[in-house]
């Protein structure tokens, strides 16, 4: 299969170098203990944190390109993700905004949640709305970090089929998980991060 991301070199003064390539439609998936550095993994390859190396997306260098740019097309979601606007709907872009109700009942948001204010949300709603606002967006590459850490079994399960939907229609996911269970079912590659060093797992 052909290369989405491919990470050369990339380092921080916190950690690295770092080398990975991820196929079309596939998920690599790294687990490792807290404070490890496999969020700030992700934020260097969405070029959110310092750093040095370089990334490419489809034969496409990130350098090539201005950041807000690469950052739609390899989009960072954070395990806590910032809201900007009161009422939840005004969070997404207009042009997307007809994708995101069909997401949304597909991960099993109550049907009004979209005429919410924020401030009435669990965690585990927007958590899972915030992976609703990525999908939208249709990016090429998925970063997730810990995409399911805040929700009931029943979440996980929809979260997981329908990341495995994507990534059939050719979506790229590199997703951090503390769920071993989770790592085994989506991930074709396994990495475990330890003192901000990747290793096969």
């Amino acid at each position: 299969m052909s290369p989405a991301l491919i990470v050369k070199r990339l380092r921080s003064e916190l950690a690295g170098p770092f080398e990975l390539t991820l196929a079309i439609g596939s998920c690599a998936a790294i687990t490792g203990p807290s404070g490890s550095g496999k969020s700030l993994f992700l934020r260097m390859i969405a070029d959110l944190d310092p750093n040095e190396g370089e990334v490419w997306l489809n034969d496409r260098e990130r350098a090539s390109m201005p950041a807000p740019a690469w950052r739609k097309l390899v989009m960072y979601v954070a395990a806590e993700s910032g809201w900007w606007a009161d009422m939840v709907i005004d969070n997404f872009p207009a042009g997307a905004r007809s994708a995101v109700a069909p997401l949304a009942d597909r991960l099993g948001l109550r049907a009004d949640v979209l005429n919410a204010s924020v401030q009435q949300l669990s965690t585990g709603e927007k958590q899972r709305l915030a992976l609703v606002r990525a999908l939208s967006l249709n990016p090429h590459v998925l970063l997730l970090d810990e995409p399911t850490g805040a929700l009931d079994e029943e979440s996980v399960r929809r979260v997981e089929a329908l990341l495995q939907e994507r990534m059939a229609y050719g979506t790229s996911i590199l997703m951090v998980t503390h769920d071993q269970d989770q790592a085994s079912l989506l991930g074709h590659q396994r990495y475990r991060m330890a003192a901000g060093h990747l290793e096969r797992a």
